[in-house]
């Protein structure tokens, strides 16, 4: 059998190549995974412990990094899809430089502190993460700093330039979805016959193997955010206000990142277009949970030293040690030797019995599809009722405290991992984590994911994971039972980023987009449709989707004209001497630049400012009414410097109960879920019930950490948290060894969110989200929109009112009035004849960040992802 026949053979689950549902529901697939057999969810990880804390959104958890890096003493290990050295880790840059990252790593390892870090080595033809960059700038600073990177995608040596061009370090999604099979492979390199597709998306920093840093957070460019998300950062009055520096303010709607190594180099005009906001949400632990976190980085650094750099770079490197105090409860890579001899026993083994394997999966399948799968018929009484399990934190509790863990909240690190990536036999742990806590809620499931793209049947082929399957039985459950139950599902309304998604450029969005509705409402087969076939009339009172999105005014003002005129210097050039200012003294020599940027400083003192640089503030809790708050200048110019863009949601989350948290890396797809794509980590948490609260209108004890987490995600969405300034840290910006988790616990606003279940919640999230949708929708006509159908709406909401982002070019269109249309993300004018101040007072009716997922976006459009295009059916798989 060919590569290429290997490959496809691979993805269309040809018998001699491992490929399984990993997540279905009704059956367990431990024959195929008996090296965990003993750990719950098949982890590598037996349940730990240990103290742990929430931080939601990036300027408080770098906050709480920088706290770390600053004080470690022996080792520092990080893993990350994306590592950019020049990331500040406190704002504003301009009175922080000595928490730039790699300022930081370099005073850590002056001290003599070991930093083991490992990055993703990218498809450079696909992405711009520029991993040789990182790895170059950090290793430079200090020789007590190594970097590793990996995969290496090496070229099939198939003719590229024949297909593609001589150039192709700037393929978009389109081109890698429109190439054919062959080019495709070439691009992506190959080995041990897989064409390598995934990455690593781990997210994990470790600091003396005492207390770690995951969650969904790299430690890279555009992951800086507040709790109120500003999208403008224009400070006419003082530069030395930037909260963003150079490419850290991005709109990959607009402009990707691209050129990063030299991350000052920033095209986005900031007082034309705003930013992207970025929801996320990470964790900071310690205790005996820790121990498995070292252990797993200590195991991909080993495997990577084994599989390349000790041959790479011999003497360079070394591998890790575990220390004398571990006692691991699962294999590593260290003790299997070389991991790969058992990888192919267990595979040989696997494939002598692979009819058998085959005719059990599928009667198994069947069964769980009846509703006869073991799991069912386990937790069902004689009579015929079902019998909830105990409760997890109770039925585990003997183990967690057998390893140190009397009296801490109960923690499992479970992961996404396989041969290409670990060395290891496939593991998909998270997946059955994800299942496992759906079937087994009681009350309500809520989920906040960059993806949402699964299967409830094998009929949605090529997507895999069952963890929409799961959803459907429980709310089945729900419904036949008269439960009362809830599931939220929170997700980005464009994900991947497309601006136009008209666009050929677009196509990859598309795709996603695609999967994404036939999981939720379409396809035949999707959640919805499944609901609606099993005799439930409304879904929408089990099942919610959403999406964020939020606005803001750009600070052009009349004090930028004065400045602009007096200074003779652009704000934008200004700005950009700015960011080269602020590093010149420790990160290169001085500029004749500088002189712009100084003539500009000078000017702004004399000029008075009285106009905000952000109006973020106007949708959270005791924030100003956006109707009441000044502008210095024209209304005119107020009305053009309104901008809104999606919020882009990049969490890993989801919590049931307020009692079970799983948070990490993984997304809610194939390549996270699955194990043989993406590598990935997470922890599933179970405080024990420690918080007195209501649920359904009764009484109920809730886990602190569950509890307090959720509430703070609602209480943001809805706007009922205060905008935090990026300068005024509190407790929650500290790690868990400095402080637990500040929660107002009783305050009027917690009141609200305490009741997930409640009618008086249920109509408030409901209607923040309706109020806010048809606001946005009426002031910027953003897409995806449930008034757009088809491509002849498109074009009538969305393409006649702006003047489109132009990425390819690399620029902006210059003539923002052509045709009478405005930039990309501004106030469509011609819906407030009324002028700014009608304008204004129907922003004055936002709260938070929620709205409604438009789920009739182009319903009419037959495939939306392959309208008058031919998609690449191979790269199906990068997609989903």
């Amino acid at each position: 059998m060919g590569l290429l026949d290997r490959v496809e053979a691979f993805f269309e689950g040809e018998p001699n190549v491992e490929q399984h549902s990993h997540s279905h529901t009704g059956y367990q697939c431990d024959d195929l995974h008996a090296e965990h057999a003993a750990n719950r969810f098949q982890s590598f990880a037996a349940p730990s412990s240990g103290n742990i804390k929430w931080f939601v959104d990036g300027a408080s958890y770098f906050w709480a990094v920088s706290e770390a890096l600053q004080r470690a003493q022996e080792s520092i290990y990080i893993l990350d899809w994306w590592l950019s050295p020049e990331l500040y880790l406190r704002r504003p840059p301009s009175r922080n430089e000595q928490y730039r990252l790699d300022a930081m790593l370099q005073a850590a390892a002056e001290r003599g502190v070991q930093i083991n870090v490992i990055v993703y080595k990218e498809v450079e033809a696909a992405l711009t993460l520029d991993s040789a960059h990182t790895k170059h700038a950090l290793e430079k600073l200090h020789p007590n700093i190594k970097v590793f990177r990996h995969p290496d995608h090496v070229p099939t040596g198939y003719d590229l330039t024949s297909e593609i061009g001589n150039s192709f370090k700037n393929l978009t999604n389109f081109d890698l979805a429109t190439v054919s099979k062959d080019a495709l492979k070439a691009i992506y390199g190959a080995a041990d016959d897989v064409v390598l597709y995934w990455a690593h998306h781990e997210k994990l920093l470790v600091i003396d193997r005492d207390l770690v840093f995951m969650g969904g957070l790299d430690l890279c460019f555009g992951r800086w955010d507040t709790n109120s998300h500003p999208i403008a950062d224009a400070h006419p009055g003082n530069l030395e206000n930037i909260i963003f520096p150079g490419q850290d303010y991005n709109n990959a709607r607009i402009f990707d990142f691209a050129d990063v190594g030299n991350w000052d180099q920033n095209k986005l005009d900031r007082t034309k277009s705003s930013r992207m906001g970025w929801s996320d949400v990470a964790l900071s632990m310690n205790g005996s949970i820790v121990s498995d976190l070292v252990a797993h980085f200590v195991d991909r650094w080993n495997y990577l030293f084994d599989a390349k750099y000790n041959d790479k770079d011999p003497g360079k490197y070394e591998k890790l040690s575990l220390g004398g105090s571990y006692r691991p409860s699962h294999q590593t890579y260290e003790q299997e030797g070389s991991g790969r001899e058992e990888y192919e026993r267990q595979e040989g083994e696997g494939r002598s019995r692979g009819v058998l394997h085959r005719f059990a999966e599928h009667l198994s399948e069947e069964m769980g599809n009846l509703g006869l799968g073991e799991g069912h018929r386990r937790s069902q009484h004689q009579d015929g009722q079902r019998e909830y399990p105990s409760d997890e934190y109770e039925r585990h509790d003997r183990s967690a405290h057998a390893r140190g863990g009397s009296g801490a909240t109960r923690i499992q690190l479970t992961r996404s991992c396989t041969k290409w990536s670990s060395g290891h036999p496939t593991e998909h742990s998270i997946a059955n984590a994800y299942v496992s806590a759906i079937t087994n809620a009681r009350y309500f499931v809520y989920i906040e994911n960059q993806f949402f793209i699964t299967a409830t049947s094998d009929e949605q082929r090529p997507v895999s994971n069952k963890i929409g399957a799961a959803i459907v039985d429980r709310i089945v459950r729900a419904y036949e039972e008269g439960q009362a139950f809830k599931v939220w599902v929170v997700m980005p309304s464009v994900p991947a980023f497309a601006g136009d998604l008209k666009s050929k450029d677009a196509l990859g969005t598309r795709a996603i987009m695609e999967y994404q509705y036939n999981s939720i409402s379409r396809g035949g087969h999707s959640i919805i449709q499944k609901l609606v076939a099993a005799g439930i009339q409304n879904p929408r009172e089990y099942i919610g989707f959403y999406n964020l999105r939020n606005y803001d005014r750009i600070n052009t003002s009349q004090t930028m004209r004065q400045v602009e005129s007096r200074s003779g210097v652009k704000y934008e050039d200004a700005r950009r001497y700015h960011d080269d200012y602020v590093n010149e003294e420790r990160y290169g020599q001085d500029d004749e630049d500088s002189q712009y940027y100084d003539r500009y400083q000078r000017q702004a003192q004399s000029v008075k400012d009285d106009t905000l640089d952000t109006v973020s503030a106007a949708y959270m809790k005791h924030g100003p009414n956006i109707a009441d708050i000044p502008w210095d200048g024209e209304p005119e110019d107020e009305f053009d410097a309104f901008v809104s863009e999606q919020l882009y949601i990049h969490t890993k989350l989801l919590i049931a109960d307020d009692r079970l948290v799983i948070c990490g890396s993984a997304n809610l797809n194939d390549r996270s879920q699955l194990g043989t794509h993406d590598s990935e980590i997470a922890v599933v948490i179970e405080g024990p019930p420690s918080v007195e609260s209501y649920m359904n209108g009764e009484q109920y004890a809730a886990s602190e950490f569950a509890a307090s987490l959720r509430r703070q995600i609602f209480r943001k969405h809805l706007g009922l948290l205060p905008d935090q300034r990026w300068d005024q840290p509190n407790r929650n910006w500290l790690p868990v060894s400095d402080a637990p988790n500040d929660y107002d616990w009783g305050s009027s606003a917690d009141r609200l969110v305490e009741d997930p279940l409640s009618p008086d919640f249920l109509q408030l999230w409901e209607d923040t989200a309706a109020t806010n949708t048809e606001v946005f929708s009426r002031a910027f006509h953003p897409v995806p929109d449930d008034k757009v159908r088809n491509w002849d709406d498109y074009d009538q909401f969305f393409s006649k009112y702006f003047t489109i982002p132009s990425a390819k070019e690399n620029k902006e269109d210059d003539d923002d009035d052509k045709d009478g249309k405005v930039p990309y993300g501004h106030v469509v004018r011609e819906e407030f004849p009324g002028g700014v101040q009608e304008l204004k007072e129907w922003l004055s009716r936002i709260r938070g960040n929620l709205i409604e997922m438009p789920l009739q976006f182009l319903i009419e459009v037959e495939e939306i992802a392959k309208e008058g295009l031919t998609l690449n059916g191979l790269t199906d798989e990068l997609y989903t």
